[in-house]
């Protein structure tokens, strides 16, 4: 250990900082960088590139005046230069020269030369307690890295830092990197830094939001950043370092670098006259830039927004108690001047209530209330009626949170174009090695980001919502019980047009299931949530039923054997500026090796093995597929340093196999109960499922109805035509939304019209599929006959899915290559098989044409003033609708229809009365 020359340290460095997350701390404290460059300058006397220690002491001094606590410098210090920062409080980042303009990895014995340097700059600082962190490197020429190729200056990059990490263990490293080699992934680093010079607050913006996504989970500190006074004035450089400051902390950097301290400045031999970048000149007089820095530097970060939005943050909790002590703990360190706490106790049995009571006790801003077992969504929605606040956020009993969460999450609302805002979440280091395992497995809970701003998706423990936009779809939908409930609300927001946004610095920590039992038990339940989600929300679900993101999964590596490798703009011969690293969109085919659906079918394919012996090569060849991205992912994945062992890998690997299969599973389970409590609705009884009173005339639905149905449908090519007479003003949205709300009460599977359709066929409103082997597609139109006489037609087709004709034209292909090779038995099996499959898609054709009925008769039902026959006292305006008999539905009792027609002169007296505008229809957005 370094020991200070020059008495008690005061109030000087007694420690270094370390990274937690996505910050710096000092001790238990956040530590911000506020830092200024220095140097190089002319040698003093010693022939060191520093200013005389009496002018390096005031130089401290004067930077501490305006809270400046760190300094970076371009050579190695010598130690009473160390000594003396450590004294005034000031941290220095050592940056360590070597030739990086040269092509240093064509020469072994440059190669050699810069490793030496890299070891003897860090045993000359080794343990000091002044040092912050080490620079391994400064910008790379993008020249030299297109030159010698960005994985092996990665790679050797990896060792210099390795080198320093055995001489300093517990010194910090890093590289400062920029824009033009952007694309350099650095993943050993123990922070990012990066140079940014962009006069533009938008544009700068922007890119610190970029650069908080490249970053990952690592803190991003700005390493240098300016403006020229010389060019640009006095005035220019105050008011650009003002704003350029506070932007980057309210983005969430973890530190700032102004370039630089002073406007002398030596490089080449000679001083630098023809630009002055400095916040104090040569003679370290004060500039307007001075007293801009210190405004940001001197007060505490990060800065509050000038808006302060009252936030209730909901806590949800059953049966927590091993982690709602932290969890409600972390509430009193936060940084925010007006939120409220409050904790849903949601039926627990354990001391959930108990410490939850004891904590509002104790501080007056959180608040409890206990309810009996309603599950996960209903817990929300209770948090949601109590909160007093206009942004209403959540987090989870098993999450602390971070100090400064509500500021950072305040500074994303100030954009009013977010209705929802969310950031990460990240596991805590203290979690054992199970945690750590299953952290880094498929499955976690993450956001997906769409742009570096915007995301598709955030995860239940970090979200935020503007209540007024949470109230106007009905908050959470309490189907979902345990999980599923934070992606059904994106999803409808997103429906309605908002948006939603991401902010880096707006982190909670969050615990993951400390054993596999748990983790399995959260994984069935994802894929319960999955199986709910898709009859709502179909056209977000691919053909395998996974979740269909337009975005990037955040950190996601599952697939990256076979997706397509990242682009990289680099501009004509290499001169781009801003060289951006593109990340693939997921694919379906990077994915199916580790779905459920694959692994299935590989067990299938080596199980008729036994029936034809070449299957056994095809199904061992589609199993060693898995087991290579099974490797691939245990490999890749990123994991403590002191849970980074090879059972530890072996672990991963076993979770990564088995979770598709509990996930799957439960979604085909659950898809399974849900079709079938569908299908029995849908095809059997009279569909009374809405509660309605009119459903208690809905006439019963017999089985030589459904035959009558049935040979229709094929006797008029898959095709069908329903249509009634309504003399109440029934229009077509009505139609559509009556539709959708049995559609959905069923749990039937269905979606709705994309706005997009063939040049060729008819469009479609809707698109049903009663069963996994045939799919309807209904539209419907209205004919306005005047006044409020209407004509409602709904017609449509039923096919086979593509499911149907996959499953029954590969078992047939089965049957004919198996008699080619005269295999009769496996012949005579994948023959059965198709005439099974043939069967089961003509029966699911089957339901299909008794839900067209079906649904007739309920709207006709439930819709006043409807009809089979045109009212006597209206005449028609349009020709003869058709009337053929084996198309009538009869649904209203001759009861009924004779009031009806009883009516239909008053009905055209009031009609001539009411103008047209005056009628009400539904007008309701269609999910």
């Amino acid at each position: 250990m370094f020991q200070l020359e020059g008495g008690a340290a005061g109030q000087g460095i007694l420690e270094r900082p370390r990274v937690h997350g996505r910050f710096l701390f000092l001790g238990d404290k956040k530590f911000f960088i506020k830092g200024v460059t220095y140097g190089p300058f002319p040698e003093n006397e010693n022939g060191e590139p520093l200013p005389e220690p009496e002018r390096v002491a005031e130089d401290f001094r004067l930077m501490r005046t305006i809270g400046v606590n760190t300094i970076r410098v371009y050579y190695v210090p010598p130690k009473w230069f160390l000594d003396t920062a450590a004294r005034l409080g000031i941290h220095v980042m050592v940056g360590i020269p070597w030739p990086q303009h040269l092509c240093f990895l064509d020469q072994w014995e440059v190669k050699e030369s810069i490793k030496d340097t890299m070891r003897e700059a860090a045993r000359a600082c080794a343990g000091h307690p002044a040092v912050l962190a080490y620079l391994i490197g400064n910008e790379i020429p993008s020249h030299i890295v297109r030159w010698s190729g960005a994985k092996k200056v990665e790679k050797f990059l990896g060792k210099l830092a390795a080198i320093v990490r055995e001489e300093d263990p517990s010194g910090l490293v890093t590289y400062a990197n920029y824009p033009s080699t952007e694309y350099l992934k650095l993943p050993f680093l123990d922070f990012l830094c990066f140079n940014v010079y962009l006069h533009n607050e938008k544009s700068f913006r922007a890119y610190v939001k970029r650069l908080q996504n490249v970053a990952c989970d690592m803190p991003l500190v700005l390493s240098e950043f300016g403006m020229d006074s010389l060019r640009h004035g006095e005035a220019a450089q105050a008011e650009f370092l003002d704003w350029q400051v506070m932007a980057a902390f309210e983005e969430g950097v973890s530190g700032t670098m102004v370039f630089a301290w002073t406007d002398e400045w030596y490089t080449g031999g000679h001083l630098i006259e023809d630009w002055k970048f400095g916040i104090v000149d040569a003679d370290r007089k004060p500039k307007a830039a001075f007293e801009a820095v210190a405004k940001a530097y001197a007060n505490p970060l990060p800065p509050l927004p000038p808006k302060q939005p009252m936030i209730s943050v909901v806590v949800c909790a059953y049966n927590a108690d091993s982690t709602m002590e932290g969890c409600l703990a972390s509430f009193q360190h936060v940084e925010y001047p007006n939120f409220e706490v409050i904790v849903v106790d949601d039926g627990s049995t354990d001391k959930t209530g108990e410490i939850s009571d004891k904590y509002a006790a104790k501080f007056p801003f959180i608040h409890v209330i206990h309810q009996p077992n309603l599950g996960l969504s209903a817990a929300r929605n209770v948090g949601m009626y109590a909160a007093k606040g206009d942004i209403v956020a959540y987090t989870d009993s098993d999450c602390y949170v971070d100090p400064h969460w509500l500021t950072y999450m305040a500074w994303a609302f100030q954009d009013e174009r977010f209705a929802v805002v969310g950031g990460p979440n990240l596991p805590p280091m203290e979690d054992n090695r199970t945690a750590a395992c299953v952290a880094v497995s498929p499955g976690a809970p993450t956001h997906v980001l769409v742009t570096d701003e915007i995301a598709e998706h955030v995860p239940g423990c970090n979200m935020a919502y503007r209540k007024e936009n949470l109230m106007e779809i009905g908050g959470f939908d309490a189907t979902y019980r345990a999980a599923g409930d934070d992606v059904d609300v994106c999803w409808r927001l997103m429906d309605m047009g908002h948006l939603i946004g991401f902010h880096a610095g707006m982190m909670v920590w969050h615990h993951r299931r400390n054993t596999i039992k748990a983790y399995m038990k959260q994984q069935k339940g994802y894929g319960r949530a999955e199986a709910l989600l898709m009859p709502k929300h179909p056209h977000r679900f691919n053909v395998l039923g996974n979740s269909r993101w337009a975005g990037r999964i955040y950190g996601d590596i599952s697939g990256a054997l076979l997706s397509t490798r990242p682009v990289i703009y680099h501009g004509v011969f290499g001169s781009g500026l801003f060289q951006t690293l593109y990340e693939p969109k997921g694919s379906l085919t990077a994915y199916l090796p580790l779905s459920f659906e694959w692994m299935m079918a590989a067990f299938v394919v080596l199980a008729s093995g036994f029936l034809f012996a070449p299957m056994f090569a095809l199904g061992a060849l589609m199993l060693g597929t898995t087991m290579a991205f099974v490797c691939h992912r245990a490999a890749q994945a990123k994991l403590p340093k002191r849970h980074d062992t090879f059972f530890s890998r072996v672990i991963i690997a076993l979770l990564t196999l088995a979770q598709p299969w509990v996930r799957g599973k439960a979604r085909y389970q659950t898809l399974m109960d849900l079709r079938r409590a569908g299908r029995k609705g849908a095809t059997t009884g009279n569909m009374a499922v809405l509660g309605l009173p009119e459903e208690a005339a809905l006439p019963k639905y017999t089985f030589w109805q459904k035959i009558k149905d049935t040979c229709s449908i094929f006797r008029r090519g898959l095709r069908f035509h329903r249509f009634f007479w309504n003399i109440k003003s029934l229009e077509r949205e009505d139609v559509l939304e009556h539709l959708l709300r049995v559609l959905r009460t069923l749990n039937v599977s269905h979606t709705t019209d994309s706005g997009y359709a063939s040049s060729t066929a008819a469009p479609w409103d809707l698109r049903v599929e009663p069963g996994l082997m045939a799919s309807m597609k209904l539209r419907v139109t209205v004919e306005n006959h005047g006044g409020e006489k209407r004509f409602v037609r709904l017609a449509g087709s039923i096919a086979p899915t593509a499911f149907a004709v996959a499953l029954t034209g590969l078992t047939l292909a089965a049957a004919a290559g198996c008699l080619a090779f005269g295999a009769l038995i496996p012949a005579a099996g994948c023959a059965g098989a198709s005439l099974l499959s043939i069967l089961w898609t003509a029966k699911g054709m089957s339901h299909g044409a008794s839900m067209v009925t079906k649904l007739t008769q309920h709207l006709m039902t439930c819709k006043a003033g409807c009809s089979m026959s045109e009212p006597e006292h209206a005449k028609p305006e349009a020709a003869e609708a058709p009337k053929a008999e084996s198309e009538a539905v009869a649904v209203k009792p001759a009861r009924e229809q004779a009031e009806a027609a009883e009516n239909a002169e008053a009905v055209l007296v009031r009609e001539e009365a009411e103008p047209a505008a005056a009628r009400t229809t539904v007008d309701a957005p269609l999910q």
